[in-house]
């Protein structure tokens, strides 16, 4: 299995310093930065778009999660990719052809990831665990920062990574929303290796400790 990471996200930053939130991420010795990327329609907020990535993307060497949380992500696979994302995340649940909007994520040359709500049957990513490089279980419903961790998802986190090792595969288990030091931890147990945090990492009076507690 992949070894576990932590991925802050951006949008638990100060949006009036991005930049510095990136530094953030950096000092506390982590690879990864998450973007959640809204768009008001396929959740109830609006976050930021290609051109934030684009500033951010010769600033850092930092690994750019993003994970599009929008109606109709085919749209925007290429603005992301131009603006430099290193791997893409889309919903199951947003409108698209999910197979079709992998295999253009996987053409531009970049890693495809498949995300699902908390309410979200885990059956619905099966038929495309062998396409994609992470499956992204949300641990709150989609929107804003802040929310509280919902126990329900690991179930769904256990029935897919018994799948993984079922069938080989070799994709990341990624888990975003509500996730500290504790939730981090049950999230590990139920086959989690990537911790996308926000809040609870940003307010972290020693970052690294915290990503460190966090997959220790």
């Amino acid at each position: 299995m992949p070894e576990p990471l932590v991925a802050p996200s951006l949008l638990a930053a100060d949006h009036g310093d991005f930049l510095g939130g990136v530094r953030c991420v950096e000092q506390a010795g982590l690879g990864w930065l998450h973007l959640d990327i809204m768009d008001g329609h396929f959740v109830p907020n609006i976050s930021f778009g290609p051109q934030v990535v684009a500033d951010l993307r010769p600033r850092t060497r930092l690994h750019f999660d993003v994970h599009l949380m929008l109606t109709h992500p085919q749209r925007y696979v290429e603005a992301f990719v131009k603006a430099g994302a290193d791997r893409i995340t889309v919903h199951v649940e947003a409108e698209h052809d999910v197979a079709a909007t992998l295999r253009a994520i996987k053409a531009a040359g970049l890693p495809a990831g498949l995300a699902l709500n908390p309410d979200c049957d885990p059956a619905r990513a099966l038929p495309f665990l062998s396409e994609v490089d992470l499956v992204l279980c949300m641990t709150v419903f989609p929107g804003f920062g802040g929310q509280a961790f919902i126990p329900s998802v690991l179930d769904s986190l256990r029935q897919i990574d018994a799948e993984r090792r079922r069938a080989g595969h070799a994709f990341r288990l990624e888990v975003d929303g509500g996730i500290n030091v504790e939730t981090g931890r049950q999230c590990r147990r139920a086959g989690a290796d990537t911790f996308v945090t926000g809040t609870a990492f940003f307010q972290a009076p020693d970052r690294r400790a915290f990503a460190e507690s966090v997959i220790a």
